[in-house]
């Protein structure tokens, strides 16, 4: 099971389709849940979106 509050992209126990919205590829840096309830951590989205295989979606359309 996984600690309440502490769903991260990186620290999943199983390989699971993770999506990204396209424009955080705008930014020099964003934050993600670490892994930890009350935990992020900072990167480069690019190293996010390699690392965990994420698939970029303009989601704020996709989710109306």
């Amino acid at each position: 099971g996984y600690m309440r509050g502490g769903c991260s992209p990186v620290g999943m126990k199983k390989k699971l389709p993770t999506f990204i919205d396209e424009t955080a590829v705008l930014f020099d840096e964003i934050s993600v849940s670490a892994g930890v309830r009350g935990c992020m951590m900072s990167l480069n989205p690019q190293d996010l979106i390699r690392y965990v295989e994420a698939q970029e979606h303009d989601l704020i359309k996709e989710s109306l």
